[in-house]
């Protein structure tokens, strides 16, 4: 098209855009609710130092392999970093709950009811092979992922109703109904990719060839599976950005892949890493003692943590007749003797899980608030009264291991679910059938977490077997909801929105691939997350969110397990850290290199 037709089918599209009459205005950001923390023209974030000095560099350990360097699919296995290879449309700032800037696109124009929204592309945004980002780069990345990408992408990106270029640097995305509030946020996420690099390139093959890229990184050295070193790009066209100031910093970043993680703590120790972040709590008490004389020695930091803790939790399918019965998931959470577990094999170092938005303003906490109430009083018939007239509490154990008071109450539960237990096995009233639980796993650090509560299981006359098979193996069956019970993580943010129907929705639960293990199917749980996704302020958000999570708790679908408001890092002193974090803790694109005086 004769780009003199540009200007007239934007005007059109202006005029015909639903109660809109002239150009929206242009604007630096959006949240999801609310303002923008960051004020046009702002100087940097505040969880960076924008004094930070540029050079130097750093390596760190990554545990396993890697196969390919496309990380927009599910074939093959990317490695750690590529993330800084590419650039987005708009930049999520780190301390707020859903706040994107202008980053590729200078300024965006929506919609009133965010039914669309116009990305105008920054002039000076171009790929590292020195060519200019174009609307018509945006919109072949869209199609591209939108059709051959993640399967979460693929998903989100069908709610566009309509992706049309008004311009060289000008694309317009309208969008359906449903979702509609989070929508725009989400295509401001958006990698862009180079159009023309494709012609000679097939994206859906696995390569360790990397795409043409526009981040303030290169692909510099590649080891297939062993070794990937990047580059920091002196041309990168998005320097002078604020949300870069204080970023990227070292000359070189190197991941260096080990598939034993003893083996990448042992190279930490030896200085052949400069930074690891643990995630083994008695590691992290043992492992990492500095002596108190040491000259030259790592240092430890605990940033903390101010985003919703993963739901860590055994997952029962409920799928299964054995656990459609809420009072038998009860009597199961009953058998699980948390704080000995936290004693004896935690290090005692983790809290107890007893949310989903665990550590923030979205958990449920105490008894049910008024908005709550409203939103799930048409609902009553179908939820446990419990959910009204309760707050939610886990069950403490004496830390024993065989708290016996909670192991009658399981007993008493699991009675009036229909089970009794004859010859010492738990069975059936109806079908004589005895109850059996395979625990499925692919993580063998699991297994000391499964065996003191198989033993409680087996005083209630329950048998209990446990499987680890390879990955591979595991993302199949969880794909084709093929186990019994399995360990779990849900990660959450300060603003949940469509993930939460691939999480918990009817449709989800029938669908395979989603991350409905649980099979949850509830009238309830939709609506709300119908109420999440269209929230229109923050009040809307944390009630839908908290009447969530209250329905969630109390159908027992889970057992909950644990986590920590901390990150546990070491790092060698020559790497520093900004004084303050941000709501995510800290990462490597926010630190620097300083040689020792």
């Amino acid at each position: 098209m004769p780009r003199l037709f540009y200007p007239i089918i934007a005007a059109l599209i202006f005029f015909s855009a639903a109660g809109i009459s002239l150009a929206a205005e242009r604007l630096h950001g959006i949240a999801m609710q609310g303002e923008p923390k960051y004020p046009r023209g702002f100087p940097h974030f505040d969880y960076t130092n924008p004094e930070a000095p540029v050079g130097g560099r750093l390596r760190l350990g990554a545990i396993g392999s890697f196969d390919s360097l496309n990380p927009f699919l599910l074939k093959g296995v990317s490695p750690l970093g590529m993330s800084d290879v590419y650039q987005s449309l708009l930049e999520r700032s780190r301390d707020e709950p859903f706040t994107l800037y202008a980053n590729i696109a200078e300024s965006i124009e929506l919609a009133e009811d965010r039914s669309w929204i116009i990305f105008n592309i920054n002039p000076l945004a171009n790929f590292s092979d020195g060519k200019a980002i174009t609307a018509e780069d945006v919109l072949f990345s869209f199609e591209t992922l939108r059709d051959k990408g993640r399967p979460n992408v693929r998903s989100y990106y069908q709610k566009v109703r309509e992706a049309m270029v008004l311009g060289p640097l000008v694309i317009r995305f309208s969008f359906e109904e449903a979702g509609r509030w989070e929508m725009p946020l989400i295509m401001g996420l958006m990698s862009v990719l180079s159009k023309d690099a494709f012609h000679s390139t097939d994206f859906e093959k696995a390569s360790l060839t990397p795409f043409v890229g526009s981040g303030p990184y290169l692909v510099d050295k590649v080891e297939p599976g062993r070794r990937i070193v990047y580059r920091r790009d002196p041309d990168f066209w998005g320097w002078y950005l604020p949300q870069n100031k204080g970023r990227y910093n070292f000359e070189t970043v190197t991941y260096d892949y080990f598939r034993d993680d003893d083996v990448a703590l042992e190279a930490f120790k030896a200085h052949a890493i400069d930074a690891r972040f643990e995630s083994n709590a008695r590691k992290w008490r043992d492992a990492y003692e500095v002596p108190e004389d040491a000259s030259d020695s790592f240092l430890k930091a605990e940033p903390k943590l101010q985003i919703p803790a993963p739901m860590l939790a055994f997952v029962f399918n409920t799928r299964l007749a054995k656990f459609q019965d809420r009072r038998v998931r009860e009597a199961l959470t009953y058998a699980f003797d948390f704080e000995w577990v936290n004693a004896n094999i935690l290090q005692g170092m983790y809290r107890r899980n007893s949310s989903f938005f665990e550590n923030s303003p979205l958990a449920a906490t105490g008894p049910i608030t008024a908005a709550e109430r409203d939103l799930l009083t048409p609902f009553a018939n179908k939820l446990p009264d419990d959910v009204f007239e309760k707050s939610f509490q886990l069950p403490i154990a004496d830390g024993s291991g065989r708290n016996r008071d909670n192991l009658r109450i399981a007993r008493r539960l699991l009675t009036k679910a229909g089970w009794e237990i004859r010859d010492g096995i738990l069975r059936n009233n109806n079908t004589d059938g005895p109850f059996t639980i395979e625990f499925l796993i692919n993580n063998g650090e699991y297994i000391k977490l499964i065996a003191p509560f198989q033993k409680n299981l087996e005083i209630l006359g329950i048998r209990t077997t446990l499987r680890q098979i390879d990955s591979a193996s595991y993302q199949n069956r969880l794909n084709s909801y093929d186990f019994d019970m399995i360990i779990n993580s849900w990660g959450q943010s300060l603003s949940p929105g469509n993930e939460q129907a691939f999480y918990w929705s009817r449709d989800a639960a029938a669908t395979p691939g989603t991350r409905n293990y649980p099979g949850i199917r509830s009238a309830a749980v939709d609506a709300m997350i119908d109420i999440i996704v269209s929230a229109r302020t923050r009040e809307q958000l944390i009630s839908a969110a908290s009447a969530l999570d209250r329905v969630l708790l109390w159908g027992h679908y889970v057992i909950p397990l644990y986590y920590t408001d901390r990150q546990w890092l070491a790092h060698w002193p020559e790497i520093k850290l900004p004084a303050n974090p941000s709501f995510w803790g800290t990462s490597s694109d926010l630190w620097w290199y300083r040689e020792k005086n």
